[in-house]
């Protein structure tokens, strides 16, 4: 309740109090409940937005049924315990049964070292709780995973409502110091409240760990055994490792720093947020170059759309900040700006000391200096550091003897890591886990600590796990919690269900997918009317009746937010009982579906629309060959081979019509491997090849998306959910024009028709893969589709498909995005009820950038998944010889293509082994002149491929140019071995 009075009534109005009580959160250890005494009620009065007073009493109750869980007491009367009474753990500073009373910065900062399956039997105060909530979601999630966890007897103590624990804040004093002293209050309670006989004669004792010395001096005056987190790990004497695990405090990461200042001083907070308001610095996301070391942008957002990208180079400008950052930075003047460096700088993967100066790094910036110059900028300080865990590999120290080892991240945007641990020669060829404690002014490199081993480097589950981490894919197993709302099986769609769908279980459905598809989330329909006229249907499987608004199913699937395929495994959105069973539209059994059904003429226009609920029994689950196969072959004329020709026939002349009204028909290879069944090693790579069936499926799919759109934006135009794809900047198409300049030819782009159309025509005599070379590249100009909300943007247009509206409705058992709008679509036509956030565009807003970032990683873990099984299918076949194509030019390579692995790779001509190779950059043409010899985008090479595995954490596809023969540059070509017997295929 609230009661606000404006200025004018404040005279002749008494206040009326508002009252907000404080009742102590429900302990999930506590079952029982008593009455509660009322300490005291604290008043105060607010102003409100408007201008007028709000008075607020405020009452705070204190509880005497708060119980302290451990197993040996008999004076709490609570029903079940969480806390053991041979809570032993073999420690040379505490050789009795003892609890551990953490305070919120051991906490905040060693949540590695909790997380250990050691440590057990932790009491977790509400005051910490509290605090570590306000200060860090991530640890704070990390902490209720331990708390739920009952192997690790994680027990929350609620002190702020206890009787006997609370305390109130006193005069002067901070809250940073109040919350010390709750901490130290509730350890004094537990110690002398588990002093009971039983206790006594188990020898439990309490202890506080903290790394505040004046709280450690405060707690050891009032009687409490304490000890500093380092100590108390240390004294672990069976599990020495741990120590490996801590966080270094700030004193420590100085003291491990040599005496020189390598970097500026980091500004303070205040003086960040004056400067970004004055204009002085700017705000935005720090990025890391994967090919150069020694440069960075730093994205800043301005207003609406629009949005700078800021180049920093040189480990100084750099200043210490971490991909992903938030930073200020602080623009140079003109006359300082540089060019986005051509160079592709190769990490030689040698350790650098922290005295290394600058000369090498300075030659390596003054190269990428250039005419095109770009904003220039410092970082000045940190706004909000986004570190995680990051994977990779130790480099065991060169000193005998030596703790401090320096750690190589996977990913190369990452800085290197020292860290302290007496494990290296057991680490040496892993795969672990290491967390930045921070970056000290003195150090080259940032100070971090040692989390966990993941297995052995190159074995193929470990590096997939290293993949799925390094991507933020969520894969852990899916929870009791979330499992607990499936279906009960044996499953059966009952005759209350019917009653709310159409029933087409007599229609000739059938699937169309890629081979081994166990998920099929569509499913299509063609007969002809008794006019003359086609019906056609899409048929979806209907996710949303099994997956209900708010449960712990939902909130799973909408933070995983989409299926992730990779080679030969899949990470499912849902759990396999809906994917590969219950809503997957396999053949012959009856499902349920979210139908989109239309009239159509014989020249595919809509002449009707309709959605409903429905009931299918698909007759057939084909692959895309199969499908084919049945339109193909003159003999076969049954239901669903018509139905086949008939949507083959519509999808024709709709994919005409889009194309004529300006979508675009782009290019990119995808790789099939094809799998050893018994070692589950590549043994084949081969482009994916696309039918006339692929299209066909798309365009049905295309179709629905954009009916389906139109139709929730109609009846929710604030809160739909919609997919755009912007158009590019201008200068995104520079290298498409010059490209295609090169071979005398003109790109137009000032509309995705005109793109098209260019496209169409760009052809060279001779060159029949030429239009495909740059359809690829046209590709790689596009910017990223992504889902936002109606009601928060005006700008609606996706501009590949050239559409005015579009959505996903066609996959919702792989991408959360459909889920959503199958629920609008179902309200919209009535079928189902709406909830509160399906009409909050703002809540919407919010899930739709999730979902975003989750596609956008799922993408990337894909591409690293090919990757890796690309370089397994390299491994053992030495040196082959292929044709490509240039892709790109630049200072000092070129990229390659070869079509017929779809593969991608740099061929250098410096470096190692090449000095004194004369190149001859021309970024206006593109082409580097190597020598006597030039190159331009498009032409074709011989390379020799091969796998190099001398850095096994970062093992790549190597490429050296064979021909043109270029005398001192050029390869021999490699001797052709025998190829081995081909193993059997598991396809």
């Amino acid at each position: 309740m609230s009661f606000n009075v404006s200025a004018k009534q404040k005279r002749k109005t008494k206040f009326k109090p508002v009252y907000t009580t404080h009742y102590s959160r429900v302990n999930p250890h506590n079952k029982t409940v008593f009455a509660a005494v009322m300490l005291k009620s604290k008043t105060f009065v607010k102003k409100t937005r408007s201008g007028g007073v709000m008075k607020i009493v405020r009452e705070h109750y204190l509880r005497d049924d708060i119980w302290c869980g451990s197993e040996v007491c008999s004076e709490c009367k609570q029903e079940s315990t969480v806390l053991q009474r041979d809570a032993c753990i073999e420690s040379n500073l505490c050789p009795f049964p003892h609890y551990l009373v953490p305070d919120t910065n051991v906490v905040l900062h060693q949540i590695d070292v909790l997380e250990d399956p050691v440590i057990r039997n932790v009491i977790i105060l509400q005051t910490v709780m509290q605090e570590v909530r306000h200060r860090s979601a991530p640890v704070y999630k990390r902490l209720k995973d331990l708390i739920h966890d009952k192997e690790k007897h994680f027990y929350t103590f609620t002190n702020e409502h206890h009787r006997e624990t609370f305390i109130e804040r006193e005069p002067g004093e901070s809250a940073n110091d109040r919350n010390d002293r709750a901490i130290r209050v509730a350890a004094k309670w537990y110690s002398q409240h588990l002093k009971t006989p039983e206790a006594e004669a188990e020898g439990l004792r309490v202890v506080l760990i903290t790394n505040d010395q004046g709280n450690k001096a405060k707690a050891e005056e009032s009687g409490l055994l304490v000890y500093r987190c380092e100590e108390y790990i240390k004294s672990l004497i069976a599990n020495p490792e741990l120590v490996d695990r801590l966080a270094l405090s700030n004193n420590e990461q100085n003291e491990i720093s040599s005496s020189k200042v390598l970097f500026p001083e980091h500004l303070p907070l205040s003086r960040i947020q004056a400067g970004i308001k004055s204009g002085t610095f700017l705000q935005g996301t720090f990025r890391a170059s994967r090919d150069n070391y020694l440069e960075a942008t730093v994205f800043v957002q301005g207003e609406g759309e629009d949005s700078t990208e800021i180049i920093l180079q040189g480990l100084q400008n750099l200043n210490r900040a971490v991909h992903q950052d938030v930073v200020a930075v602080q623009l140079l003047p003109r006359d300082q700006w540089v060019a986005p460096s051509s160079v592709v700088l190769q990490d030689d993967g040698v350790p650098k000391d922290d005295e290394t100066n600058e000369e090498e790094d300075g030659r390596r910036k003054r190269i990428c200096v250039e005419e095109h110059m770009k904003p220039t900028g410092k970082v000045v300080g940190i706004i909000k550091r986004n570190w995680r865990p990051f994977c990779g590999m130790l480099n065991v120290s060169q000193i005998k003897e030596s703790t401090r080892h320096l750690f190589t991240p996977a990913d190369r945007r990452i800085p290197r890591i020292r860290i302290e641990t007496r494990q290296a020669s057991t680490l040496a060829g892993q795969r672990i886990m290491v967390a930045i404690d921070g970056w000290p002014k003195h150090s080259r490199y940032p100070n971090g600590h040692f989390v966990r081993s993941l297995g052995s480097a190159g074995d193929k589950e470990t590096e997939t796990e290293v993949l799925l981490l390094e991507h933020d894919v969520p894969h852990q197993a899916f929870s009791q919690a979330v499992l607990s709302f499936l279906p009960k099986m044996p499953w059966t769609i009952t005759p209350e269900d019917m009653v709310k769908r159409e029933d087409l279980r007599q229609l000739t459905v059938c699937s169309v997918d890629p081979p081994g598809c166990t998920d099929i989330d569509d499913a299509l329909h063609c007969r002809e009317l008794d006019n003359g006229n086609f019906e056609v249907g899409v048929h979806i499987a209907d996710v949303s009746h099994f997956i209900r608004p708010g449960n712990a199913l939902d909130k799973e699937a909408a933070n995983r937010g989409t299926t992730v395929y990779l080679c030969g495994r899949r990470i499912d959105m849902v759990p396999e009982l809906l994917s590969s069973n219950l809503c997957s539209l396999r053949s012959n059994v009856e499902r349920m579906a979210f139908s989109c059904i239309w009239e159509m003429n014989h020249n595919a226009e809509i002449l009707k629309t309709r959605f409903t609920k429905s009931v299918i029994n698909s007759k057939a689950s084909l692959t895309y060959a199969e499908a084919q196969m049945r339109i193909d072959d003159t003999s076969m004329n049954d239901d669903i081979t018509k139905s086949l020709r008939g949507l083959n026939k519509l999808a024709k002349i709709l994919k005409r019509r889009r194309i004529e009204n300006g979508a675009l028909t782009l290019s990119s290879l995808e790789v099939r491997f094809h799998i050893d069944s018994e070692t589950h090693d590549p043994i084949d790579l081969q482009t994916k090849e696309l039918m006339e069936t692929n299209s066909m499926v798309e365009e049905f799919m295309l179709l629905a998306n954009i009916s389906v759109a139109q139709k929730i934006y109609d009846e929710f135009s604030e809160c739909a959910l919609l997919r755009k794809h912007p158009a590019p900047p201008p200068s995104n198409y520079d290298i498409l024009i010059k490209a295609a300049k090169s071979k005398g030819l003109e790109i137009h782009t000032d509309s995705a028709k005109a793109l098209a159309d260019s496209l169409d025509v760009a052809k060279v005599d001779g060159f029949s893969y030429f239009n495909t070379l740059l359809r690829i590249l046209a590709t790689r100009c596009m910017m990223q589709a992504v889902y936002f909300c109606s009601g928060m943007d005006s700008d609606f247009h996706h501009y590949g498909l050239a559409s005015s509206i579009y959505t996903h409705f066609t996959s919702p058992i792989r991408r959360y995005s459909d889920i959503i709008v199958h629920r609008l679509l179902a309200v919209a036509i009535g079928a189902d009820s709406t909830y509160p956030d399906l009409m909050d565009k703002h809540k919407q807003s919010a899930l739709c950038n999730n979902l975003n970032y989750r596609h956008k990683m799922a993408q990337y873990a894909q591409r690293a998944s090919v990757a890796f099984h690309t370089q397994l299918f390299f491994k053992n076949r030495g040196i082959l010889n292929e044709e490509g194509f240039i892709l790109f030019v630049r200072k000092n390579a070129i990229i390659v293509l070869i079509p017929k692995f779809g593969l991608e790779g740099t061929v250098f001509f410096d470096g190692k082994g090449k000095t004194g190779v004369n190149l001859r950059f021309d970024e206006e043409v593109p082409s580097l002149t190597v020598e006597q010899h030039t190159f331009h985008m498009f032409d074709k090479v011989n390379v020799t491929i091969s796998l190099d595995d001398s850095n096994i954490q970062h093992q790549k596809i190597r490429m050296a140019l064979l021909e043109p023969v270029i005398p001192g540059v050029s390869v021999p070509a490699p001797e052709v071995e025998p190829q081995p017997k081909k193993p059997k295929l598991d396809r």
